[in-house]
This record gives C-alpha cells, structure tokens and sequence, in this order.
C-alpha cells in the first residue's frame, strides 16, 4: 500500500505464478527503461508507460513489477516479470528486440519525450578502481571520470576528489598563464591502494572536455540544484545515522552502507588518525 516491497514478498508473488515445470531456462523477464535526463516525467506517467509498454510487447496481462531508480541524473524504470505461461511455456518473444524498439518510439512521441538517437549508445564506462599495474592507465582513468562525472553528484571540487579517491583516481586543479591568459584545468593521477600517486598525471584535455575543469564546474551546479530541491540528503543523512549507531566497528559501519548503496572513504593522516570522511551515495 505504501509503495514499499520487501525481496521475500516479491520472490512469494511470483512464487505463486511461477509453474512448477518449466520448458525454458530464462522464465524472467528484465527490461530497463531509461527516459532522457531532460525528461522530467511523474510516478504516475512512469507507471503508465511500463504498463503500456508491457501491454504492447505482449506482457500485459503476466504478472510483473515497476521499481524506479533515482541513483543517477537519468531516472529511469527497471520491469521484471514472467515470460512463461500458466503450463510453463515461454510467450511468443519473436522479433521482441524490434518490437521494442518500435515501442519506444511510440511511447517517445505519445509523451513528448527526447527521442532515442538512431545509433546504439556506447555502453556507459564502468566506475570501478584502477588498477595501475594492469597497464593502459589513461584509458583506465578516463573511463572512471567519466562513469563517477557522468553517474554521481557532487557540490564541490573537494566532493569530487573524495569520489574519485574511492576508485584509486587522484584530481588536481590547476592554474596558470598562457601568452598572459589565465586557464584553469584538472590533471588525473592513478593512486595506489595506500592513496599514493603513481606513474605520470593525464590532463583533462587528453581525456574528452566532459571531465575537464568547466564541465566538472557545470555538474557541481547541477548537482547542488539537485540535492537542494529533492531528498537525497535527508535520505543519505538518516541511513548514515542509523548504520553509526548500530555498528560495532569501521569495517561494519562500512558493511552496512555498503548494502544501502553507500560507500565510505576515510581520509587519515601519515600517523593513521582519521581526519575526515565522506559518504558517497
């Protein structure tokens, strides 16, 4: 009633659908929808595009769930179901990747939405840690700022360095003249696991302008007019004060954030003494 689901009611649900034979090894279906981030679209209208989505791909009357995913600027929709029948069948999912796209341009112009461009989207870059012995440091690098500029907010160049520290990144501004002009850009570091900088720094400008020093400077903006009209803090604050009051340990509190999509990074000193932390949400 309150919009909340727990995972143990959601497995029983569809528990309670799900046939006891089975004639395919995939019987769940799992679609993402993901609007412009310009779009700015209701609940309601959310909900009406699943169901109608749903409706048209031939999956209307199965049981499924909507969840809505606010984690990143592209809010957007995951859909998971059943593609079997009551006797275990899998449903007619022929030519299903062309319908669906066809779909989606319907959809698209029905509720004004920003059309889908024509070419498939480059697979959006995996924020995960860099691994400085691995090799291929730059492109390790860029794709880290790019996933952390691209999918996380942060108010402050200090923010911005906490995030990108988490995934072994180390961002410095800069500053400076050319022929009597002042310039102001960022330069890229892998960091070891001990946060020491290793190998040689890459400039902002070798990786794209969408991590340089005037679009980092845009998302911070972007990201305080965000965080200030929504509930994001609030949100973040009450999990963090919650998991601070129940854990035994760094490592626990570390664990239980973990599992709240929120991760930790501890700044210490030479001498071990923690001196500040940021929770990266």
């Amino acid at each position: 009633e309150d919009g909340n689901f727990s995972i143990g009611e959601c497995m029983r649900s569809f528990e309670m659908q799900m046939p006891v034979q089975l004639s395919t090894k995939k019987p769940i279906l799992h679609i993402s929808i993901n609007p412009h981030p310009e779009d700015v679209l209701t609940d309601q209208q959310l909900s009406d595009i699943a169901k109608e989505y749903m409706r048209k791909l031939g999956y209307g009357d199965q049981p499924y769930l909507v969840y809505k995913h606010t984690d990143i600027d592209r809010h957007h929709i995951h859909i998971v179901g059943l593609r079997v029948d009551e006797n275990g069948k899998p449903l007619n999912d022929k030519f299903e990747h062309r319908r669906s796209k066809q779909i989606t341009r319907e959809l698209e112009k029905k509720y004004g939405l920003h059309p889908a461009e024509r070419k498939e989207r480059a697979e959006r870059p995996e924020l995960k840690k860099v691994d400085y012995a691995a090799g291929d440091v730059k492109h390790q690098i860029g794709n880290t700022v790019k996933a952390a500029c691209y999918g996380y907010r942060f108010q402050s160049f200090g923010e911005y360095k906490a995030l990108l520290a988490a995934y072994n990144v180390c961002a410095e501004e800069v500053k400076g003249e050319i022929n009597g002009k002042p310039y102001q850009g960022i330069v890229y570091s892998a960091m070891n696991d001990k946060g020491e900088k290793v190998g040689n720094p890459v400039k902002a400008s070798r990786i794209g302008k969408s991590v340089g020093y005037e679009a980092v400077q845009r998302r911070m903006e972007k990201s305080g007019e965000a965080i200030k009209n929504g509930k994001l803090k609030e949100r973040t604050r009450k999990i963090v004060a919650t998991a601070m009051q129940t854990a035994r340990s760094r490592k626990e509190l570390e664990r239980q954030l973990k599992k709240q999509g929120i991760d930790v990074v501890f700044r210490q000193n030479d001498s071990g003494r923690i001196y500040g932390v940021t929770f990266i949400d």
